[in-house]
């Protein structure tokens, strides 16, 4: 399969987004005029990608330990010392500040391979608890006791294993593979699409996580697409234009914006001014107080001035008064491959989604909030794991998005489920209001063939190769 231009541009009968920008009431930003779809095909997606531990290491091998990953946030280690752990299936490397800047290195003693750090925090030098192996903070070997016994070991070749690291927008990423390309050839075009957006100056407000049973693919492409809205999410649909959505897919980027305060074309009734306003209150997390409105009012328009003067104080004039009603209103969900997602505009949700360790059949999901301040930054927040007997209502830092998350949550073990029992070979998706889920596995397909073919391996009988994604 390749990808190109085709049959998949068709669109809902539902008025297109790019006409409800054409209504909004303040400039809006040439980010959001952009409308880049993309043809990837028809063809199923192999069940097996999901439930294969073939397909797995895979991924492991070819994607986990290969690609560019967001680790932390830089003011998660704002001081010379402070450190963070990341990982990702059988790996962990925890990201440190020295004096010549942030490193990541794999956190494992070169002793006896104790691991050097259980946990985030702040040291003076890195000291192995086992035995008492020290490096410097630049990854140096510093110490070792009883050094008359390890006369074979030469200190220019006990530096610690470093992955490479690059920020961008605040966020810390890592990649362990030293030949990769840099993460701003990686990123490409987002890094100007986001300019307008400034998400390096944020601060952590929320950080909600917790294990799911269902394979990281399952959970992240719940949040790739709005089609699910009318089934899971029914009562937004006066609220939420779901098959309204504008898929746009790029290299190693796709969005999928979604409009609110505009009702889904799916319903066959048209929603008042208090049932749109009483669907919003269900799903906006920053949503504080009703908002007054009659029926010939414009919900978007409302509804986005009531927003500016709410976070006035918190923003100040300036960053409010120049966000439109879309970028107030609307979710604008990029997905950087493999598994992170930064919106745009005024919406705090970042998500990322990875493996549960190594069991392909679960998953951490992680939702946070960056919010804008005004004056000195806001210490970051601690990650709020949630048990495995809590649900995202739990978390009241989410607001109503934990009623929604909760909707999600109920399907993502029962698809897993599915695939597990299901004597279909693959899952058929939608050409366009899915094509962010199928260019997820377009990438997959393209860096793990990659992969095997630089690795000399043979491809054929690997799960999930057979069909869509392979190229």
């Amino acid at each position: 399969m390749t990808a190109s231009d085709g049959p998949g541009l068709a669109r809902s009968p539902g008025i297109t987004y790019q006409q409800l920008l054409d209504a909004d009431t303040h400039d809006v930003p040439e980010v959001l005029r952009l409308d880049h779809p993309r043809y990837l095909g028809s063809d199923d997606i192999p069940v097996t990608r999901y439930t294969s531990r073939a397909w797995h290491e895979a991924e492991v091998a070819h994607v986990w330990r290969k690609a560019w990953q967001y680790a932390c946030r830089t003011d998660e280690i704002p001081e010379v010392g402070d450190y963070y752990v990341y990982e990702i299936v059988r790996d962990s490397y925890f990201v440190i500040r020295t004096d010549d800047g942030i490193k990541a290195y794999v956190n494992a003693c070169l002793h006896r391979g104790r691991r050097l750090k259980d946990h985030d925090g702040r040291c003076s030098e890195i000291r192995c608890s086992f035995h008492g192996f020290a490096w410097k903070l630049d990854g140096g070997l510093q110490d070792i006791p009883g050094d008359w016994d390890f006369p074979h070991v030469k200190p220019e070749e006990w530096s610690l294993p470093e992955a490479k690291v690059a920020e961008w927008a605040g966020f810390v990423f890592i990649n362990p593979d030293p030949g990769a390309e840099s993460l701003h050839d990686f990123l490409g075009d987002i890094v100007d699409q986001f300019e307008v957006w400034d998400l390096e100056r944020r601060y952590k407000q929320a950080h909600v996580a917790k294990v799911i049973d269902a394979n990281w693919k399952v959970v992240q492409e719940a949040f790739c697409e709005a089609y699910h809205v009318n089934a899971t999410h029914p009562q937004i649909m006066p609220y939420l234009g779901d098959t309204n959505s504008q898929v746009d897919i790029w290299e190693n980027f796709a969005r999928v914006i979604t409009p609110g305060g505009t009702p889904s074309p799916l319903l066959d009734w048209q929603p008042t001014a208090d049932e749109m306003m009483r669907s919003m209150m269900d799903v906006r997390h920053d949503q504080a107080s009703p908002i007054e409105l009659d029926d010939s009012a414009d919900m978007r328009a409302v509804a986005a001035a009531a927003g500016r003067e709410r976070w006035r104080a918190v923003a100040g004039d300036e960053w409010v008064d120049s966000m439109s009603d879309a970028e107030l209103m609307d979710s604008i969900d990029y997905t950087i491959f493999p598994n992170f997602h930064p919106w745009g505009a005024f919406n705090r949700i970042v998500y990322r989604f990875r493996p549960n360790g190594d069991d392909h059949r679960s998953a951490i999901m992680e939702c946070i909030f960056l919010a804008p301040y005004q004056g000195e930054r806001p210490p970051p927040c601690s990650v709020h794991w949630l048990g495995d007997d809590e649900t995202f209502t739990d978390a009241r830092e989410l607001g109503m998005l934990g009623k929604v998350f909760n909707q999600d949550l109920f399907n993502m073990p029962k698809v897993q489920l599915g695939l597990e029992t299901t004597r279909k070979a693959g899952i058929t998706l939608g050409n366009y209001q899915e094509a962010k889920v199928r260019w997820l596995h377009y990438k997959l397909g393209e860096w793990v063939e990659r992969g095997r073919a630089e690795a000399g391996e043979v491809s054929v009988g690997l799960p999930g190769s057979e069909s869509n994604g392979s190229s």
